[in-house]
C-alpha cells in the first residue's frame, strides 16, 4: 500500500490545524494513506530565547532564517526514518509547482516541506540542505504554510485510495497536459440552458470523443502554452487547426 509520510517545519505550526482536519485530507489521514507531523523548529534553537532569525550580513531590510535550528531540525527527522527523503524548501525562487511535479512527488515516501517566513533563507540551507526548491507562482506571500498544504493537497489525491472514485485524478486538469472538459449534472435544462445532447445520449464513445475536444478547445482558448507540450494525435492536430482558422487566439 502507497502511503507518504509528510514533516512540515514551520513557526505557526497552528495554521495547518484546520486543514488536516478537514475533507479529503482528513479521510487521508483515516485511511493510513497519509501521515503528517507539524514540526516548530523553534524548538531545535539552542538559545535561551529561542531565535530562530537575525539580521542579513551586509545590511538590508528585514530579518533572515539561521541555518542552525533548521539544519538541526530536518537532520533529526532524516534520523528517525531511513527511507530516501526529499527534502523541500517552498521558496518564490523555486521551480514552478506543476502537475506534472505533483505525480513526480507522489511516489515519494517521505517528504520534509520547509515553511519560510520573514526576510528569507540562510543560502546555506539552499545549497547544503534542500534537495528542491519549489515555487507554486509568481508572487510573494507571507510565509511557506499555504505553498505547503498546497503541496499536501495535491499530492495526497494522487495516491492510490484516498479519492472516492480511483479515476477521479485522471481527468483532472493539466493530468494528461489539458485543461478538463466542461462538466454538467441535473437538471438536463435549466432556465433554457441546455445540457449538450451528446451527454444524455449514453453513447460512451461519442461522449469521450466530445470530451477530449472540449477539452482542446478550452485549453486553446484559455491557455493555448500548454499545447506545446501536450501529446496528440493527428486527428487532434487537424481539429485544433481547424479551431484556429474559425477563432484565432493570441498566444
Amino acid at each position: 500500500m502507497t502511503r507518504i509520510h509528510f514533516d512540515i517545519l514551520t513557526l505557526f505550526p497552528e495554521m495547518f490545524q484546520g486543514f488536516l482536519h478537514t475533507s479529503i485530507i482528513r479521510k487521508a489521514h483515516e485511511k493510513g494513506l497519509i501521515e503528517t507531523q507539524i514540526i516548530d523548529f523553534r524548538q531545535f534553537a539552542t538559545d535561551k530565547h529561542r531565535i530562530v532569525d537575525d539580521a542579513p550580513y551586509g545590511g538590508g531590510d528585514g530579518m533572515v532564517l539561521k541555518p542552525e535550528p533548521i539544519f538541526r531540525a530536518v537532520e533529526h527527522l532524516l534520523k528517525e526514518r531511513s527511507e530516501p527523503t526529499e527534502v523541500i524548501l517552498l521558496s518564490p525562487q523555486g521551480e514552478p509547482y506543476t502537475q506534472q511535479k505533483a505525480q513526480e512527488l507522489a511516489s515519494a515516501s517521505h517528504l520534509i516541506l520547509i515553511c519560510g517566513h520573514y526576510a528569507g533563507f540562510d543560502e546555506r540551507i539552499r545549497e547544503h540542505l534542500v534537495t528542491k526548491e519549489i515555487s507554486i507562482g509568481d508572487y510573494i506571500l507571507t510565509g511557506g504554510e499555504l505553498p505547503a498544504m498546497v503541496l499536501v493537497d495535491s499530492i495526497s489525491r494522487l495516491i492510490p485510495g484516498v479519492l472516492g472514485n480511483r479515476l477521479s485524478p485522471k481527468a483532472d486538469s493539466f493530468t494528461d497536459g489539458l485543461l478538463e472538459y466542461p462538466q454538467y449534472t441535473r437538471p438536463a435544462e435549466f432556465r433554457g440552458y441546455r445540457v449538450p445532447d451528446v451527454l444524455l445520449s449514453g453513447n460512451h464513445q461519442r461522449i469521450e470523443q466530445w470530451r477530449r475536444r472540449e477539452s482542446l478547445r478550452r485549453t486553446w482558448r484559455r491557455r493555448p502554452d500548454l499545447l506545446r507540450s501536450a501529446s496528440l494525435s493527428e486527428e487532434e492536430r487537424r481539429f485544433l487547426s481547424q479551431l484556429k482558422k474559425e477563432a484565432p487566439t493570441k498566444e
